[in-house]
């Protein structure tokens, strides 16, 4: 028979998938089922986030105290200095700093009340320097009052005469931020210390929640380890989880008045200390004489006391100091 009549009798030649080997099938297939995979989790990804929803804003004038902090991941950056759990200190502002007499490893003091020369005799002496500014308020005496915009100012800090919670979410609050963070550095700080970043638990008139202070608060981080400073959450417990990581150290007023140590504690167990605060004598008494031994007793006797760095003061933080 004729190459062409047997072609005739066998049809049209096999093309495609029955020509392929079955290697080259499997090898197909598991391309396939890949590509399948990948829609899949991708499509499940994209439905989480869009349950999830995203966080900041809402909330009333009280703040949002009951909201769930973000989990505790960002972008987290190193410090030069880190202090070791214990460290000694003293903290001082009233008024410029005027006795360095305190036999103290760390000196918490004013930013704008102290100039280069107290900061430079203090490193002469082998100490470090934290200054102190607020973060989350309006001080109506400060030299850089001008340049915050009525806009961004919430309700009185109750008991503090001349503070207004700010919204700490603005690009304007963030700018005056960073020229006292270049003021910081001009002055060879070692760290900073800023406060009143917890207007989420306060009646602020702005707002302000959980988040707002979580993200202010790394970005602050992130911008002091910049300028080779190193940097702490003051109070603000509830956000300690989100922002540890940045933090290298606490500074806490009070937690064994209002038995709340235990929350703070956690800085201690990642070897970053808690610089601790107590006034047993009150909101009105500010004078030299000692406390009573009960006093020190509920000031410096608590689960794990021994690892915190408690001073006890007087509420203007003049010179006066007393240790455990």
């Amino acid at each position: 028979m004729e190459t062409a009549d047997k072609a005739a009798l066998m049809g049209p030649a096999p093309r495609g998938w029955k020509t392929w080997t079955t290697k080259k099938k499997l090898i197909m297939l598991g391309s396939i089922l890949a590509v399948i995979i990948a829609l899949g989790v991708g499509l499940g990804v994209g439905l989480g986030v869009g349950l999830g929803g995203g966080g900041g804003g809402g909330g009333d004038d009280e703040g949002g105290g009951s909201e769930t902090p973000p989990p505790t991941s960002g972008n987290y950056t190193t410090a030069k200095w880190q202090p070791a759990v214990g460290t000694s200190w003293q903290i001082v502002l009233e008024y410029a700093l005027n006795d360095t007499s305190v036999n103290a490893t760390v000196y918490d003091i004013d930013l704008f009340n102290n100039n280069q020369s107290v900061i430079d005799e203090l490193h002469d002496a082998g100490r470090k320097v934290i200054c102190y500014f607020s973060a989350g308020s309006y001080e109506n005496w400060r030299p850089d009052k001008d340049k915050f915009d009525s806009d961004d100012l919430g309700k009185n800090l109750d008991g503090w005469p001349g503070e207004k919670w700010i919204n700490i979410s603005s690009p304007r609050i963030h700018a005056i931020m960073l020229n006292r963070l270049d003021l910081a550095k001009n002055k060879s700080c070692d760290g900073v210390d800023p406060d009143n970043v917890d207007g989420y638990d306060n009646s602020n008139g702005l707002s302000l929640t959980e988040t707002d202070s979580i993200n202010y608060m790394n970005w602050m981080a992130n911008e002091a380890h910049a300028r080779n400073m190193s940097i702490g959450l003051k109070n603000a417990g509830a956000i300690i989880g989100s922002v540890i990581n940045n933090m290298q150290w606490s500074v806490n007023e009070q937690c064994a008045e209002y038995e709340e140590c235990d929350t703070y504690a956690v800085f201690t167990e990642k070897n970053k200390p808690v610089f601790h605060i107590e006034y047993p004598k009150g909101d009105s008494t500010n004078n030299d004489d000692s406390v009573t031994t009960s006093q020190k007793s509920s000031a410096c006797n608590f689960t794990d006391s021994g690892n915190f760095s408690t001073v006890i003061k007087n509420m203007d933080l003049d010179n006066w100091i007393e240790t455990c």
